[in-house]
């Protein structure tokens, strides 16, 4: 191979492996997720950190999700909270069957849409 081939060729591997990489500057972190059961449904309460700069970039959703992928529950989150961070938002009367022992909560901003991150949260049965 010539040196300019090999340039090439080393500029799209890097480049191949910085894609490869999820974009987490920007994305919404759950940095705490509870449940509680409560009567027949769930409360979930999700604690976030999100770089939020007001309503043009936020974090503006939280999703629980079964194993199999199925909707649950989800909070949408109104306005940016860009001085309170990490914040906490609830979500009370989830119904989650009996058989779902585990749930996957995710977290959006209207910005870089659905963040990589998936938080696991074993239910407390």
């Amino acid at each position: 191979m010539t040196t300019r081939q090999n340039r090439i060729w080393g500029f799209l591997v890097a480049l191949a492996f910085f894609q490869s990489l999820p974009a987490a500057a920007n994305d919404v972190e759950i940095v705490k997720a509870t449940a509680t059961q409560s009567g027949s449904g769930w409360s979930f309460s999700v604690t976030l950190r999100h770089d939020d700069t007001g309503w043009d970039h936020y974090a503006d959703l939280w999703q629980v999700f079964a194993p199999d992928g199925t909707l649950l529950g989800e909070r949408v989150l109104l306005h940016p909270h860009e001085n309170e961070q990490p914040f906490t938002r609830s979500l009370s009367g989830v119904d989650i069957p009996q058989d779902v022992n585990e749930v996957i909560i995710r977290a959006r901003d209207n910005v870089h849409g659905v963040s990589p991150q998936e938080y696991r949260l074993t239910l407390p049965r």
